[in-house]
């Protein structure tokens, strides 16, 4: 009898780490195929209320932070960990508000959004502008000019470069252009598909804290440096997103184009917020599928 309980014994202790393995194993895929890999927030900014509350209203599960003066939802949108930054107009805004945000929440990347005015005669309210490329036109060497010898912007064609290579150099005289990141416009250029009122193109966005009405000057800003549209934010966060090694793009709607009578739209934020909500929800996924 001692022998055959024993033998019982054994058999009930095997069944039993049978069972519990198998179930195990149940858990455990029935986990995996629910759980997705965790990534870090994407911050999506825009420089006022009308471009940046739109997206922080779609935001599920939405806590807000203010930190210095800068506002910042965080969430998720359609399960994606996100942030929406309300940066304030401006270059030195945007960027401090760009710095906080890379080291309070670690982004997996950013987009700077919002309106603009256009340079170029063929792109129109509506339209939006992909940052190929992002510059800052407000950093110029002006050429000398004696006492009365007036002042001419048109002859300011000598760029100055804020982020040179060599900072031993005092006067480093170049354009720089910050390059948007290719996976963000892939993105982009998939949640084109879904905006249908007005263009998506890509081009050069050009950053100032400069509102520029000269239509001699805008013309010599667009043929001579290639820019698509103008505002006053992106390429400081895309300066400070660059230094950090963030991913970055820039994305502009025009409000307005002066140089085809294009009139202004407030309506543009709102289209340009749902655009990018999309770009966002597609960089996501993406990264979720190669994690």
């Amino acid at each position: 009898m001692m022998h055959f309980k024993r033998f019982m014994g054994i058999a009930s202790v095997c069944t039993a780490l049978f069972l519990s393995a198998c179930n195990g194993d149940g858990d455990s895929n029935s986990q995996q195929a629910q759980e997705k890999p965790q990534l870090q927030p994407i911050v999506i900014q825009g420089a006022l209320p009308i471009e940046s509350e739109r997206m922080a209203s779609k935001l599920d599960s939405v806590t807000v932070e203010t930190i210095g003066g800068w506002t910042f939802w965080k969430g998720s949108y359609k399960g994606y960990p996100m942030i929406i930054s309300k940066t304030r107009m401006g270059m030195s805004n945007s960027a401090a508000a760009t710095a906080i945000a890379i080291q309070h929440y670690q982004p997996i990347a950013i987009i700077n959004q919002g309106t603009s005015g256009g340079h170029d005669p063929d792109l129109h309210v509506f339209d939006i502008v992909l940052g190929k490329y992002t510059t800052n036109i407000g950093a110029f060497k002006t050429p000398y000019q004696p006492i009365n010898g007036g002042s001419n912007s048109l002859t300011w064609d000598e760029a100055f470069d804020v982020l040179p290579e060599d900072e031993s150099d005092p006067e480093p005289i170049a354009i720089r252009k910050f390059e948007g990141d290719p996976a963000l416009l892939v993105a982009a250029y998939k949640a084109k598909a879904n905006y249908s009122k007005g263009q998506v193109v890509e081009g050069t966005i050009g950053s100032a804290d400069v509102w520029n009405n000269e239509l001699d000057r805008i013309n010599f800003l667009h043929s001579t440096y290639g820019t698509s549209v103008e505002e006053m934010e992106a390429a400081s966060v895309a300066q400070i997103a660059y230094q950090f090694k963030v991913p970055f793009l820039g994305i502009r709607v025009l409000s307005n184009n002066i140089t085809n009578n294009g009139a202004y739209d407030p309506a543009t934020g709102e289209a340009c917020q749902d655009y990018v909500l999309d770009v966002a929800e597609h960089y996501m996924k993406a990264k979720t599928e190669t994690k």
